[in-house]
């Protein structure tokens, strides 16, 4: 049976929220990507306005683009974070006797 004071429970479940916020997270990146990419197909056809506008766009999106590569970076950082603290939790218990 088990113990739901149990560190290693918790940092699980924390492991586990993490990794879900980061699947959700991608999965919005993954959205945005492909509205932007429908976008830059209708600018390329010419029915999307005017040059200047689209280049701006472009910048816009590039930047976002690194912050978004940003913040996926730091989520990986902490998810691997999370991952050793679970493996280290796990360690000690093993070697406290714990099944």
């Amino acid at each position: 049976m088990s113990n739901p004071d149990r560190p290693d429970v918790a940092a699980f479940k924390d492991l586990s929220f993490l990794i879900y916020q980061v699947g959700e997270e991608l999965s919005g990146f993954r959205k945005r990507a492909h509205a932007a990419e429908q976008r830059l197909k209708t600018i390329a056809s010419g029915t999307g306005g005017s040059s200047l506008a689209a280049e701006e766009r472009v910048a816009q999106l590039e930047a976002e683009n690194g912050r978004l590569r940003e913040r996926l970076v730091q989520a990986e950082q902490q998810a691997a974070k999370m991952l050793d603290q679970v493996r280290f939790l796990r360690q000690q218990h093993v070697l406290e006797g714990g099944a």
